[in-house]
């Protein structure tokens, strides 16, 4: 997961798309603390933070040679500050990874919408990023543009070819990649089926379908798996008048990002004073406690396991089942090859209560499972379908109303490939809210996948997305 810091002149005027012709001599974040913000991603779980360098107004936030719309015209410290350089000064020596903003339109240069002149102007300001302060892990661009403004072709490939070429390790966002992609929203939510695959020549920068984007394509030929932007104000800057999400609220986004194979790239506008406000760090450590309390413990991690087969059989430790219950994607169980009946037994050895399913593909080997259910002895001794789900990718996380036994069966019912299992988990989460009425028979969606009715009479299911 990643920290997003919309920060700028937008700061200091209320506003959310500058006009960039504000006096740049308003920006003075007199308390700024960029160690602050980097110690508060990494105490939530956050292992990357993104800067907007520079937003769609033009003012930078770095002294640019190539512009004087910068801080080194703004009042704070005289003249001579530089966000970027102390965010990243500050990432370094906590090991959280940096990436950077540079929005490719600029309502402040007149040279945009004169292609040579903004696109040399645009790739000078990206190597003055990319050389001057350390590794960057990702470099993050949009075809956001107002309506009526100037016509403007963005030289894309070169700028692509340029971040690699000084930055080989960075990733570039963007609608269409090239290695990784926007999700389609800015809500948060990934499509509940979420192919990382992806065709490139089917998208366009600033104009792909959105419903392409959520689920992906499991025919693509490129490999771009999706972030969710989503902000916990309902602005991306910060505004005095407005409140954050509850961490209850950013607990349903994960399941619907995170839990759909997708990096959450949740917005935390540091405030003008230049800190995270306080009501921000407090949700955020509300969203890391309810995490940490519903995933710390694994209720099958002591199940005793049986597969449907396993390849090169017992002998091979490589594939074995139990691998499932290892940390990292790196080990997994792996089934005999050419085979279409994958399953797995387990016996929790006593009878346990659990409404979250946790799966997860060694993605390394590519992205394989289309369909999988999951199943539970009644106490009738029937076996009864709990949920389906789709893909499943680097994570997969589906919620249902609470169910109880000792006896779970997961069931690959369809896949690119043999299937592979790097993990498999279920919790108890006893903060969401999940209405628990059922009916036997009739299948109804919830959160992305199919859930069976268990009993009710006179109660409708209801859920709010």
């Amino acid at each position: 997961m990643a920290l997003f810091f919309h920060f700028g002149t937008n700061t200091f005027t209320d506003s959310e798309w500058g006009t960039g012709h504000v006096d740049p001599s308003v920006f003075n974040p007199t308390r700024l603390n960029t160690t602050q913000w980097v110690q508060v991603a990494k105490d939530s779980g956050f292992n990357r933070v993104i800067l907007t360098a520079k937003h769609h107004d033009g003012f930078c936030l770095w002294p640019s040679e190539y512009t004087d719309y910068s801080v080194k015209s703004a009042s704070w410290r005289n003249g001579s500050g530089d966000v970027v350089k102390e965010l990243a000064v500050a990432a370094k020596e906590a090991g959280v990874d940096l990436g950077l903003y540079l929005s490719p339109w600029d309502r402040h240069e007149v040279c945009y919408g004169k292609t040579l002149e903004y696109n040399e102007l645009y790739l000078g300001q990206m190597t003055e990023l990319l050389t001057r302060y350390g590794e960057i892990k990702e470099v993050w661009l949009d075809g956001a543009k107002g309506e009526g403004e100037k016509d403007m072709e963005y030289f894309f490939d070169s700028w692509f070819s340029l971040i690699h070429q000084l930055q080989p390790g960075a990733i570039i966002f963007s609608d269409a990649g090239p290695d990784t992609r926007w999700i389609g929203d800015e809500a948060g939510v990934a499509g509940s089926t979420c192919w990382s695959l992806f065709n490139r020549s089917s998208a366009q920068i600033g104009g792909t379908d959105p419903k392409y984007s959520q689920g992906g394509d499991p025919s693509g030929h490129d490999w771009v798996p999706a972030e969710c932007d989503v902000s916990i104000r309902p602005g991306w800057f910060w505004h005095a008048l407005e409140v954050p999400k509850s961490a209850i609220k950013l607990l349903d986004i994960y399941y619907k990002s995170v839990g759909r194979n997708c990096l959450l790239l949740l917005n935390v506008p540091p405030n003008s004073s230049g800190l995270i406000s306080d009501e921000d760090i407090q949700v955020l450590q509300e969203f890391s406690e309810l995490r940490r309390s519903i995933f710390s413990d694994n209720l099958a991690g002591n199940a005793i396991l049986n597969a449907s087969s396993t390849r090169g059989s017992i002998v091979d430790s490589r594939f074995d089942p139990y691998n499932i219950f290892k940390e990292g994607i790196y080990t997994y169980w792996a089934p005999e090859e050419n085979l279409s009946d994958w399953a797995l037994h387990l016996n929790l050895q006593e009878s346990v209560s659990f409404n979250v399913l946790q799966v997860q593909e060694p993605i390394h080997m590519g992205q394989r499972i289309m369909a999988f259910h999951l199943e539970i002895l009644n106490e009738d001794g029937d076996w009864r379908r709990v949920i389906n789900g789709t893909t499943v990718g680097y994570q997969r996380l589906l919620q249902f109303p609470s169910v109880e036994s000792q006896y779970l069966k997961f069931v690959i019912d369809k896949s690119r490939a043999d299937p592979l299992i790097s993990h498999l988990g279920i919790y108890m989460d006893q903060f969401s809210i999940v209405n628990s009425a059922f009916h036997r028979s009739s299948p109804i969606n919830f959160y992305g996948s199919q859930v069976l009715r268990q009993a009710s009479h006179n109660h409708s299911f209801t859920a709010s997305i």
